[in-house]
């Protein structure tokens, strides 16, 4: 909970906004349209590969936070975010660590220039967004509040 109070603290970390279901809807159509890309890109540049597979899955996870009305435009505070979805059981286990390690990967390729490789299993990729997808439409208005209010409380 500390790096949640140390993310709320920040200018452009996380604020509770009003949800917004049609910013929901882009995100997963963005996240979507990056599954396409993520594959039109298999074994060509592990920078460009990094970076899509990480942001598919972003923007998944950031249609699930803007579903719940979090705005949050640092990274390392969404997945803290994630974390704290994922102990609540609204996220499978492991998506706060997938997208932990996929940041960075990215960064190494993309600012280091590592040319690590990037272990796509696309099958994988397009669960995670469908599933994250299907917990965003099937929110409560009870699971939003009480997320809201962890996030209020920390």
């Amino acid at each position: 909970m500390t790096e949640i109070k140390w993310c709320k603290a920040q200018n452009k970390g996380i604020k509770l906004v009003e949800p917004n279901d049609n910013l929901a809807k882009e995100y997963i159509q963005t996240a979507e349209e990056t599954l396409e890309v993520l594959k039109s890109l298999e074994g060509k540049s592990k920078v460009w590969l990094a970076t899509t597979k990480y942001y598919c899955e972003y923007f998944a996870i950031y249609s699930l936070l803007m579903r719940i009305g979090i705005k949050c435009e640092i990274h390392e505070c969404t997945i803290a975010v994630c974390g704290i979805l994922e102990k609540q059981n609204l996220l499978p286990k492991g998506y706060t660590k997938v997208l932990d390690e996929d940041k960075k990967l990215r960064i190494d390729n993309q600012y280091y220039l590592k040319n690590r490789d990037v272990p796509i299993d696309y099958n994988q990729m397009v669960d995670f967004v469908l599933k994250t997808k299907n917990i965003s439409v099937n929110l409560t208005k009870d699971e939003i509040n009480k997320i809201r209010k962890i996030i209020e409380c920390a």
